[in-house]
């Protein structure tokens, strides 16, 4: 069975498709960005008025090393 292609009017709104899908995407993550950076400030204007130091540098994360890889996992 051989498959038509697409006939161009299709490939076209196809792809119009997709491009007004990912704008919506685009803007959805970005208004998601404003919040966690408005409460990240909010957070660290509460840690400063408690008098901890946001110049030092952060603790070093503890790393499991029995912990497999999501590369593994997947």
């Amino acid at each position: 069975m051989v498959e038509q292609e697409a006939s161009k009017d299709e490939q076209i709104g196809f792809h119009k498709g997709c491009l007004s899908t990912l704008t919506k995407e685009r803007q959805e993550l970005s208004r998601i960005i404003s919040i966690v950076d408005q409460l990240t400030q909010v957070h660290m204007a509460e840690l400063k008025r408690l008098g901890v130091s946001l110049d030092e540098p952060a603790e070093t994360p503890v790393v499991r090393k029995d912990k497999k890889p999501i590369e593994d996992i997947l």
